[in-house]
């Protein structure tokens, strides 16, 4: 195989972008972001993952002085770590710590108390995969995870409040058919609740690509153990670069007035599927794809190649699964858009605040039916949809975990 490039790669067939979509915005704001940021205290939770160790590379060109970052995944945050320290464009502070934990345990509550008020707090620990809706007890971890811990975290700020919180949504958060975009809608009326409270702004964003875990590196996984790739071949979505991914939440946490959500100015013309971006890479690499007819041929063909055969084997389908959409968006046509403040954003000025009584009642009714021994999805599917109107969960009863 040829060399591989993979940040060119995504320039030239996923995003199209030559430079990044945010570079004129962080140009342009440069100063305010120095203002907000140089010398002052940070905290990143959930910094290991793609989205928050991207954040945190963009943090640190406008040198704070102390950061804290908090992950359940020992090894990202050791890889991290060696990867800031190996960056000669990165200035690490002269305060730095990371600490392999969640953010729900006591100890972290320790740590906000005991530590010290921190000027910022962003929040990226998050369940992210529609496939983590597979049974009641992964959407149960789901919902602890991205909405009744995203309150307890609330809580605790509500101490100490910092100058700039920043919670990450998704934009299946828009219009959502799948758990885990509902469970980000709710997220964003918790944060909206405390709006007033604390200086609070999110972001809806694209698919970061070939972030952890996503079926991107999953390509790269397969071509190492000469696997086949497997791809829908009708799901299209927008894509953003690691590098953006982080831009967009630093623009979004220092420069949003409290209750806004930012999303990316994309057009649909954007959108790539899973399969073009297959082909794409393996013609990067030399190869052309070898169109299977199902998941078992593929595997054959694949055990059977080798590196004088330019045919590499691809299953590509249609989507059939559980929370699917053929399309993404990014804000509905109730939310109100400043589309003139940057050049790459918009901003959702209106997103609706519910008061505590309501919020109060939602987690009263989450936290009693999951107190149940034996729940069943449709059960947690059907008060979600209470919560959020215009949550219409498309069922198949296929989960992503049935796929190649």
């Amino acid at each position: 195989m040829y060399p591989f490039q993979l940040e060119g790669f995504i320039a030239d067939h996923v995003t199209g972008r030559p430079q990044s979509l945010f570079a004129n915005d962080i140009q342009a704001n440069a100063q305010a972001l120095s203002e907000r940021i140089d010398g002052k205290s940070v905290l990143v939770i959930g910094g290991a993952g793609s989205i928050g160790s991207s954040f945190i590379r963009a943090m640190l060109r406008f040198r704070p002085a102390r950061l804290y970052v908090v992950d359940t995944n020992e090894n990202g945050l050791t890889e991290l770590t060696r990867d800031l320290r190996s960056n000669e464009d990165l200035v690490v502070p002269p305060v730095y710590l990371t600490y392999p934990l969640n953010f729900g345990e006591p100890v972290f509550g320790k740590i906000l108390r005991n530590v010290g008020a921190f000027d910022i707090v962003a929040n990226f620990a998050a369940h992210k995969h529609v496939r983590s809706e597979k049974d009641p007890y992964a959407i149960e971890a789901m919902v602890d995870n991205n909405v009744l811990k995203a309150k307890q975290l609330l809580d605790l700020l509500t101490e100490h409040p910092p100058a700039h919180f920043f919670c990450v949504s998704t934009d299946k958060a828009a219009n959502p058919v799948n758990v885990m975009g509902a469970t980000k809608k709710l997220m964003e009326e918790v944060i909206m609740a405390y709006a007033a409270r604390l200086p609070i702004t999110t972001a809806r964003f694209a698919n970061v690509a070939f972030s952890n875990g996503s079926l991107l590196a999953g390509f790269l996984e397969r071509l190492m153990k000469r696997q086949p790739l497997s791809a829908p071949s009708d799901v299209k979505r927008y894509f953003v670069s690691p590098e953006e991914s982080g831009q967009i939440c630093l623009l979004a946490c220092m420069l949003g007035h409290s209750g806004e959500i930012f999303f990316p100015k994309l057009a649909t013309s954007d959108m790539k599927t899973f399969s073009d971006i297959a082909s794409a890479l393996l013609r990067s690499l030399g190869l052309e794809p070898y169109p299977c007819a199902s998941e078992q041929e593929a595997k054959l063909a694949a055990s059977q190649w080798n590196d004088a055969n330019a045919a590499y084997p691809v299953y590509y389908f249609g989507s059939d699964t559980s929370g699917e959409k053929s399309f993404e968006e990014f804000f509905t046509e109730n939310e109100e858009i400043d589309w003139d403040r940057f050049e790459s954003l918009g901003v959702i000025k209106n997103a609706p605040r519910k008061d505590f009584r309501h919020i109060d009642v939602m987690f009263q009714k989450l936290t009693s039916i999951f107190a149940k021994e034996k729940i069943v999805k449709t059960d947690i599917v059907r008060l979600l949809a209470d919560f959020i109107p215009n949550f219409e969960h498309i069922e198949t009863g296929k989960n992503l975990d049935d796929k190649m």
